[in-house]
């Protein structure tokens, strides 16, 4: 394999080996290509502006740079702007590692040679690049060899790599679409590694659900610090993407003044429930309920409970939806079934037969610790919180906010997020 640092500074000869200047940097095209093609070298020659070769008119790149046409034959390469310069754009620089899921930076980049062209086929992000940058890895490796070990390589796949380019718009939302499509705790995790002006750039591209999704996952003064550089009005529309439970948290955390502006550019529904739950005690039942939970009205039958559920919105909010809840026309729970005896319930059955109509429920002003105590005593994924005068359901608090109590913040997210909230 053949590295740019094996390429960058030598003498470039034409046809006849004659000198033609210095290889500055080598530009590569069509990105989205798990090989993307070298397309041009850009030279210098003694201080004078940057010319550009095609890579069609380069017989060789190692181990010297020979062109196929004499220098009087030489056909400038002009660029479009689509292309890549690796030295330039790339090598010491943040990319992320898609596949290990991790911010590295570029130490030196792969180049090998695909039937007559030069493509890009990955990056080494490991001391071995920066070894033979400096020129000393063969007297390394011939070291190590003689203590009966081995020089690691640390090579990335091209088509494993999203090059974070904040000058670069166009290039970086090609690594914004690699990069969402990772888990939102890995992306939050990435935007906490990257430098502060590329997460920036990063984060504006960034789709409101996907942004939401990563914010969920991140440490409170990550989230913070994400909200604090978006526009007001793409604050509050990535707020409306978040759980309730989840934006009142983020929200209970910054100033009072950003806190209300906020909330008044939220769409009056959404600003409604998260004020609903600001108003609790931190450590309560309704302040770590979500008001989004499965339900359905009294008095269905099984199957037509699961086609009531299908067009639900309340249910859609739902992520995981362990237990499905029955309320009647003000709210008043009258039953909760789990979603596993609605599935297998005879579809004609009436849904009272399944459900259990005494579930055990808590006050919103209930104590997070004793919430804690009673899921785990009794077995539960999600227990309801319903108001002590009316009966009405509030919302539900889940496993996975119960514990928050017994484990700590930094902890909790770090562990499956099995369930909704």
């Amino acid at each position: 394999m053949l590295y740019l640092s094996q390429v960058q500074g030598r003498k470039v000869w034409d046809a006849w080996s004659r000198p033609v200047g210095r290889c500055a940097d080598i530009l590569v095209g069509n990105l989205e290509q798990p090989f993307p093609p070298v397309v041009a070298l850009a030279l210098k020659d003694h201080g004078a502006p940057a010319q550009f070769i095609s890579a069609e008119q380069v017989s060789e790149l190692f181990p010297s740079i020979v062109l196929k046409v004499p220098k009087e034959n030489i056909r400038p390469y002009t660029p479009r702007g689509d292309e890549l310069p690796l030295a330039g754009r790339v090598l010491d620089r943040q990319i992320v590692d898609t596949e290990g899921r991790r911010v590295v930076r570029v130490n030196d980049l792969q180049i090998m040679r695909v039937e007559d062209r030069f493509c890009l086929s990955g990056v080494d992000v490991g001391g071995r690049g920066l070894l033979r940058r400096l020129g000393v890895e063969r007297p390394v490796h011939a070291l190590v060899r003689r203590l009966h070990r081995r020089l690691p390589e640390s090579i990335i796949p091209w088509e494993d790599v999203a090059p974070l380019q904040h000058e670069d718009p166009l290039r970086l939302r090609i690594s914004r679409e690699k990069i969402s499509k990772l888990p939102a705790a890995d992306i939050a995790a990435i935007l906490n590694d990257l430098d502060r002006r590329t997460s920036h750039a990063l984060l504006a591209q960034f789709d409101d659900e996907t942004l939401a999704d990563a914010l969920e996952e991140s440490p409170p003064e990550v989230q913070a610090a994400m909200l604090s550089h978006l526009t007001p009005e793409r604050a509050a529309d990535v707020l409306e993407e978040m759980g309730p439970d989840e934006a009142a948290d983020l929200l209970a955390d910054l100033p009072a003044e950003a806190s209300a502006r906020l909330l008044e550019l939220m769409e009056d529904e959404d600003a409604e429930d998260v004020q609903a739950l600001l108003g609790y005690p931190e450590d309560s039942a309704g302040g770590i309920m979500t008001t989004e939970f499965a339900w359905v009205p009294t008095g269905l039958r099984a199957a037509e409970a699961l086609e009531y559920l299908r067009n639900s919105p309340d249910a859609q909010d739902d992520e995981v939806m362990p237990y499905v809840y029955i309320l009647d026309g003000e709210r008043r729970l009258r039953g909760v079934v789990s979603l596993r005896d609605l599935v297998m319930a005879p579809p004609d059955q009436p849904l009272a037969q399944r459900a259990d109509e005494s579930p055990l429920t808590v006050a919103p002003l209930t104590s997070q610790e004793d919430v804690a105590y009673l899921m785990a005593k009794y077995d539960l994924l999600a227990v309801p919180v319903v108001d002590s005068q009316t009966n009405e359901m509030l919302g539900i608090v889940t496993v996975d906010d119960a514990i928050d109590t017994v484990l700590p913040t930094a902890w909790k997210k770090r562990l499956p997020r099995l369930y909704g909230g």
